[in-house]
């Protein structure tokens, strides 16, 4: 194994001990394995390509050509060109998957589960960064600076693990750098030679420092020593010193909410922990309440609503945010003959609690509570301001018992227009079987009532589904289309289903995530607990509202709306509403201009992110989309074919020349003639040395070729020609056969082995000409520009002697 070969495997080495950092981020360990395969296959297309002896940027494109294959195949294979290429759709769904990897970051807390998204950016994170230690270390020969990748991705671990990484992963990376400078050092030495050692202490005296296989063990032994108290140093001076807060390697974060007790619902998204509180095996009290609501078992506690559906996970809309109001408007879509009958609740919320959105009844008409707290009004939810949360929170919630009856939801006229297009919208990644499972479950229905008790109905019983927190989480179309397979889930399968079902049928859907009603303790309030965690679907009725349903299964209770012995009530003698709780609605004002910097993080200020109204009629990908991503593999495929194009351009144009008859022209084909052949000879391993005689480099290229015969003559007819153009007073009529110059390039062919035929043709070194024409261009103009400036009215006035005397 040669010396560069062991620095490429040092360099993998040391990018994978730093990768390890990253593992307490996900929950699952097997991107490790999928990200060591891949980084292989990138250092070993580096390696090859070295041996070939391809130009820098060559072996840079081809590894990162073959990295981008690479990730093709590994998440966007069904959307690639062929199963492999890199086409418009693969693409799109490459930067489909980093921009949910990149929301997922944001939200989850660690460790995070294993999503397409999130695996992309650690496996792409991985390979990035090894393309870059690879080219500094072992292409550029520069192993020092590779340590600046390095520390960057067990910094970006230390910033997303809350607060360090934990020093055995520090010390891992930094044996992985101290690993790669010393196969720097070995591949030095080794090219240097033997190594003076100092004065031998044997009887060999001086002379003895000068030989002998372990010469090398004292630069060895002192790149150790040097390596080992750099490293101490930067364990122990962190520790020392306070003002630092331990450094890089302090793993006591504060305020993360993961102490020792562990199971809260800590995320910006709830539905990270939900499983884990779940399966908790101790129902630890998150919160407890008092209501004099009369119907205790629909009391559900809603934290947020999920409504963008993006294909591989549900998330919230970004919209803006706004002062609390003293009273909430009235809730979207409510009519005045809806039976309405005001509540109050006074919730405290445990110290170990810590969530940034206020879990709340829905819908509440007024909230009271301490703190910084901000308004969401679409998905009527209180949100933290600059840190606030629910840690240790008391507040009282007035909110509404909207009754509609099964006739009045049945007689609900059609939704608005804005409200359809937003709320039905599915991603054209969707399985068609979810489509067409919930035509088959609601055929025959008469109204869009029916058919989401269908739905209900045919989830909670009907359909032979079993409850089961144990089953993988997903939110993705996937997990949709295994949940339907297997018909084994909980709630977060469920709820997101039937929503997904909804919206195929053209009902808008939701999905709100917080609390089911809790337990009735002997003093008469209810404690909530983490197994109380829940996610319903919330289906809009036009005069009614957002509408629970409850498909879950041994879960919650099911609507009294959705129940066939459900009691009719009057509808013109509804339950009177307290005062004020049929108010108007107010217009949602714009955000603040002092949103703070937190909730921008959150993606919770700003404009809304909802998209605007789509056709229903998909017009596909544009045209100029589609032309761009051809175009843009085109040039991907082309750029390592560019030496060999430019090499043929310029062999045409030497021996294609063929115009003018005077002197000057006739030397001048000449010397392109004699050009080409250094050209070829160059490309064919045998390097132009500009010092020697055209007669001696005609010799030097016989001899290192292996020409005989006619293509040897053609060298040296060739050669002869130059010197009479170069040396002759009066040079005689000169002319170079075009046929001469192919001998000698067959030739050179043929004695050429394999791979010296592939390194002609496909990456000839004489190809670096353009860059140095390029840099003598670059000079040139540098030189024109001093010029100009040298010469002009204002710098001659700032060159003018001084006229006072020394």
């Amino acid at each position: 194994m040669s010396g560069r070969d062991r620095l490429a495997l040092s360099a993998f080495a040391a990018t994978m001990m730093a990768a390890g950092a990253l593992l307490p981020l996900v929950e699952s360990s097997k991107w490790v394995l999928h990200a060591t395969f891949l980084l292989a296959v990138q250092c070993g297309v580096g390696a090859l390509a070295r041996r070939l002896r391809l130009a820098r940027i060559l072996t840079v494109c081809l590894q990162v050509f073959v990295t981008l294959l690479t990730l093709t195949v590994a998440f966007a294979r069904e959307y690639a060109l062929f199963g492999v290429l890199p086409g418009p759709q693969a693409g799109r769904r490459l930067a489909e998957l980093l921009t949910m990897g990149a929301d997922d970051v944001s939200r989850y807390a660690t460790p995070a589960p294993a999503t397409d998204g999130i695996r992309l950016m650690l496996i792409g994170g991985v390979l990035v960064i090894g393309l870059a230690v690879d080219v500094l270390a072992v292409t550029c020969r520069a192993a020092a600076p590779a340590g600046l990748p390095l520390l960057a991705l067990y910094s970006v671990a230390a910033g997303l693990s809350d607060g360090g990484a934990g020093w055995l992963w520090f010390l891992l990376a930094a044996c992985g750098y101290l690993l790669l400078l010393l196969a720097e050092g070995r591949d030095r030495l080794s090219r240097w030679g033997r190594v003076f050692g100092g004065v031998s202490r044997t009887s060999g005296g001086p002379a003895a420092g000068l030989a002998g296989s372990g010469s090398t063990q004292a630069p060895v032994r002192t790149g150790r020593r040097i390596g080992a108290v750099a490293l101490g140093i930067a364990l122990v001076v962190p520790a020392a010193l306070p003002a630092l807060d331990g450094g890089l390697l302090d793993g006591a974060g504060g305020g993360t909410g993961k102490g020792s007790g562990g199971g809260t619902i800590s995320a910006v998204n709830p539905l990270v922990s939900l499983q884990n509180n779940l399966n908790q095996p101790e129902n630890r009290e998150v919160m407890s309440y008092r209501t004099n609501s009369g119907s205790p078992q629909d009391f559900y506690l809603r934290i947020l609503s999920l409504d963008q559906f993006n294909g591989g996970e549900w998330r919230p809309s970004t919209r803006r945010l706004q002062d609390v109001p003293d009273r909430l408007p009235q809730p979207a879509g409510l009519g005045g003959e809806i039976a309405v009958t005001e509540i109050r609740t006074n919730i405290t919320a445990s110290r170990s609690y810590q969530q940034t959105y206020l879990p709340l009844p829905y819908p509440a008409s007024e909230v009271d509570v301490q703190g910084s707290w901000r308004y969401e009004p679409e998905g009527r939810t209180l949100v933290g301001d600059d840190g606030q949360t629910t840690r240790g929170a008391r507040y009282e919630v007035s909110s509404l018992v909207v009754e509609p009856t099964g006739a009045q939801l049945a007689a609900a006229a059609p939704p608005p227009a804005d409200m359809a297009r937003e709320y039905t919208r599915v991603p054209s990644s969707l399985p068609d079987v979810v489509e067409e499972t919930a035509e088959r479950v609601t055929a025959g229905s008469a109204d869009d009532y029916e058919r989401a008790v269908k739905l209900q109905d045919w989830f909670a019983s009907q359909g032979g589904f079993r409850y089961d927190t144990t089953v993988t989480s997903g939110t993705g179309t996937a997990a949709i289309e295994r949940f339907l397979k297997d018909k084994e889930g909980f709630c977060v399968h469920f709820s997101f289903t039937m929503a997904a079902m909804a919206r195929t049928l053209g009902i808008p859907a939701r999905v709100a995530v917080g609390f089911t009603p809790g337990t009735v303790q002997a003093d008469g309030s209810v404690s909530v607990g983490l197994r109380d965690a829940h996610a319903w679907p919330e289906l809009y009725f036009e005069g009614v509202g957002w509408t629970r349903f409850e498909p879950t299964p041994s879960r919650g209770s099911a609507p009294a709306y959705t129940l066939p012995d459900a009691p009719s009530q009057d509808p013109s003698d509804p339950a009177l509403p307290t005062d004020g709780a049929s108010a108007a609605p107010t217009a949602v004002p714009s955000a603040s201009e002092s949103c703070p910097a937190q909730m921008r993080r959150q993606g919770e200020c700003g404009a809304s992110a909802a998209p605007g109204a789509v056709d229903s009629a998909d017009p596909g990908t544009p045209a100029g989309t589609v032309t761009l991503w051809v175009l843009g593999a085109l040039v991907a495929l082309l750029l390592p074919l560019v030496p060999m194009l430019w090499r043929i351009r310029v062999r045409g144009r030497r021996l294609g020349s063929s115009g003018g008859r005077t002197p000057a022209d006739a030397a001048a084909r000449v010397m392109a003639a004699w050009r080409e052949i250094t050209d070829t000879a160059w490309d064919h391993g045998i390097p132009p040395d500009e010092s020697q005689t055209p007669r001696k480099a005609a010799a030097r290229v016989v001899r290192l070729g292996g020409l005989d015969g006619s293509a040897a003559a053609a060298v040296h007819r060739v050669a002869g020609a130059v010197e009479q153009v170069l040396y002759a007073p009066e040079p005689d009529a000169v002319s170079v056969p075009t046929g001469d110059v192919r001998d000698v390039r067959a030739a050179l062919w043929i004695s050429a082995g394999r791979w010296g035929r592939l390194r002609a043709t496909f990456a000839p070194r004489s190809a670096v000409r353009v860059v140095w024409a390029a840099s003598e261009r670059r000079t040139e103009a540098g030189r024109r520009w001093s010029d100009r400036v040298g010469r002009s009215r204002w710098t001659a006035r700032l060159r003018r002697p001084s006229r006072q005397q020394g």
